[in-house]
């Protein structure tokens, strides 16, 4: 008789016949199946130690193949995992603005209109409180108000001043938990 590895067991099947069986095979098997409520890693896990429980704790060389499944099923109803629900699956509350849509509305080539009216739009975003308050479309924003096809230095320096305004904005305005400011 062949001896059996260390990180083998001998699975018993329900026809009779027996398999020597990995933790790693035996994930990958289930995983195979279709059990797609746990991501591949924790599945790996979760077969690791009920495989190590038969194996170590237990001392035992075979298991049948119901009993593992059974006990790997009860480890992993203990881990509650229940379908969160739209509501939670983000607990990062995001609020975006877009910055082409500001220049827009200020008209092209008008910056005087379009510093008021982006203060205004970060305070009405502050006020939904967020984690994360998203500016986006500065590049062919910048491009818009100052008239350009090309990237130039005068569009740097307002893209410059934009970023600039926005934290000095930010700086002042009152809020009652901290936030992340991007601009991209």
């Amino acid at each position: 008789m062949i001896a059996l590895g260390q990180d083998f067991l001998v699975f018993r099947m329900a026809t009779g016949e027996s398999l020597p069986l990995s933790a790693e095979m035996v994930s990958a098997d289930i995983m195979a199946s279709g059990s797609h409520k746990f991501d591949r890693e924790f599945v790996d896990h979760a077969a690791s130690a009920v495989f190590y429980y038969y194996k170590v704790e237990l001392g035992r060389q075979t298991v049948t193949l119901g009993e593992f499944a059974q006990t790997l099923e009860k480890v992993l109803k203990g881990f509650k995992l229940q379908d969160p629900g739209p509501a939670a699956k983000c607990r990062l509350h995001v609020q975006e603005a877009d910055l082409c849509r500001l220049a827009d509305e200020s008209g092209s080539g008008c910056e005087l209109f379009f510093f008021p009216r982006l203060r205004d739009e970060l305070r009405h975003q502050m006020r939904e409180c967020p984690r994360v308050l998203r500016f986006r479309g500065l590049r062919r924003c910048v491009k818009r108000l100052a008239g350009a096809r090309r990237w130039s230095i005068r569009c740097q320096s307002l893209q410059d001043r934009i970023v600039e305004y926005l934290r000095e904005c930010v700086s002042v305005e009152k809020r009652e938990k901290e936030f992340a400011l991007v601009v991209e």
